[in-house]
């Protein structure tokens, strides 16, 4: 059978890493039952392909099934066959089939003018990196959090050097050693199931002075009391979240830290926060509605918001920055085009 022509480009063999896809479903109690799920042309992922694996791929999935058996010791983890990386869930469906889901891992990590980010936003990204305090990044699944999380990262330690502690479930993109000239980053993963385990390893890690720190997902209220502190401590944060807007991304995380120290979580997010964005993915690439903070300023609007409570009304904001920067680089201020 000849392999799934999709996006444009044909797998160059028989073998799964020459498929591309993003998703393998497979079932692991029964042999030859497995489905694909492929990005369809363009970036968008709201019209993503899922098919049933061709059989011509049948035989090494269920290998690669097998192989997963042998190892699985958590749910939730990641895995390596074949050369592929893949972050895995393994769930028992309601009629007592088991079946894992592998989303597949790149190893690469991009360049961030690779993106396809708009491009008067790439400077002042940039710029974050000589800055301490946290940037959050919100939005769906499978949306590029933590892609840009790690093209940042990285442009980081290239650009301004320092040392980087990434803390992960799984470990995803790998960036561990020497970045650049003065750069260096070491990866722990977080690989206990009690989420108030990830609080620990965040202690740890500040022990080591990072000058950058880069938190998986926000997951516990004591995580996110520890970002909180690392924010407001001579550190640079970045950290993702899942949530529909960036005023739900900030309520969010004030909500987490709350339980961990109280009232004062709303002030310290406010004193700490750098940025804040909701990312989407489309077919130009990522779109990001966006605030920026301005550095060493207690009374920036953002951050009197913040701290009086006032969150919902940063949505009007947001609108009026992002006007202003459009039109700062000769741009439509409402559409971001060129006039």
């Amino acid at each position: 059978m000849k392999p799934l022509n999709l996006q444009g480009t044909e797998a160059t063999g028989t073998r799964l890493r020459d498929l591309p896809f993003m998703d393998l479903y497979i079932r692991l109690d029964a042999g030859g039952k497995g489905m694909a799920r492929y990005r369809s042309p363009g970036r968008d992922i709201s019209n993503n392909w899922s098919r049933v694996l061709p059989p011509v791929y049948r035989a090494e999935a269920d290998q690669l099934g097998e192989a997963l058996l042998k190892t699985l010791t958590h749910p939730d983890s990641s895995f390596e066959y074949d050369g592929m990386r893949f972050r895995h869930s393994y769930q028992r469906t309601a009629n007592g089939q088991g079946w894992v889901i592998l989303r597949r891992i790149n190893n690469v990590v991009p360049n961030l003018e690779d993106l396809s980010i708009s491009p008067h936003l790439l400077d002042p990204l940039q710029r974050f990196g000589r800055r301490d305090g946290l940037i959050l990044i919100s939005g769906p699944t499978g949306h590029g959090k933590t892609t840009t999380s790690f093209a940042l990262l990285a442009d980081y330690l290239r650009r301004y050097g320092g040392v980087a502690i990434t803390v992960e479930d799984p470990v995803e993109y790998m960036l561990d050693g020497a970045v650049g000239e003065y750069g260096y980053c070491y990866q722990i993963q977080v690989d206990q199931e009690n989420e108030e385990d990830w609080a620990t390893p965040l202690k740890r890690a500040l022990r080591w002075t990072p000058r950058y720190l880069f938190v998986g997902e926000v997951r516990s209220p004591r995580a996110a009391e520890q970002i909180l502190r690392a924010a407001t401590t001579g550190h640079l944060v970045m950290t993702t979240i899942h949530a529909g807007s960036v005023e739900e991304s900030l309520m969010g995380l004030i909500h987490l830290a709350d339980q961990a120290i109280g009232g004062a979580a709303a002030f310290m997010l406010a004193q700490g926060l750098t940025a804040a964005w909701h990312q989407t993915l489309n077919a130009s690439g990522p779109y990001l509605r966006y605030v920026f903070t301005e550095e060493n300023n207690n009374g920036d609007p953002i951050r009197a918001l913040i701290r009086e409570n006032k969150i919902g009304m940063i949505n009007s904001y947001i609108d009026k920055q992002i006007a202003r920067l459009n039109l700062q680089k000769g741009l439509d201020p409402i559409s971001g085009k060129k006039f």
